[in-house]
């Protein structure tokens, strides 16, 4: 499978949305951002959007920098580089499987879905846009 489907040039993505949730023992949460990748153009990136009124509706004590902290470090890894940590040497498709490797922290990665892009990029300003705002 080369990625592409051969019509359209358009290639195949994959995405999870990003979930905050900020009491793990009550299973409530709100979308706060989008991981995409795209083997095609080694391309890997997460945009988020922390909707703080949310956050404090579901738990008026909830860490707010903790959460930014968090999405911003999801950003880093994305990006690679020293940004990226551990993660720096790793390809894009090696450190979107780690960042969608689920977790029991506050901020989660939902299920991965597919779709086809002819531009990553402009996709995952689509999804955030469309999946959280």
């Amino acid at each position: 499978m080369s990625g592409r489907d051969g019509q359209d040039g358009r290639f195949v993505y994959e995405y999870a949305v990003l979930r905050v949730v900020p009491r793990v023992e009550r299973g409530e949460y709100f979308n706060a951002g989008v991981l995409v990748y795209c083997r095609a153009h080694s391309f890997v990136a997460a945009r988020t959007h922390l909707d703080e009124h949310k956050l404090r509706a579901l738990d008026p004590a909830a860490d707010l920098a903790g959460v930014q902290a968090s999405l911003r470090g999801i950003e880093g890894v994305c990006l690679g580089g020293a940004a990226a940590g551990q993660a720096a040497g790793d390809d894009a498709g090696r450190r979107f499987r780690w960042l969608i490797a689920p977790r029991s922290t506050v901020v989660q990665p939902g299920p991965v879905h597919t779709g086809l892009t002819a531009d990553p990029a402009a996709e995952t300003t689509r999804l955030l846009d469309l999946l959280v705002r």
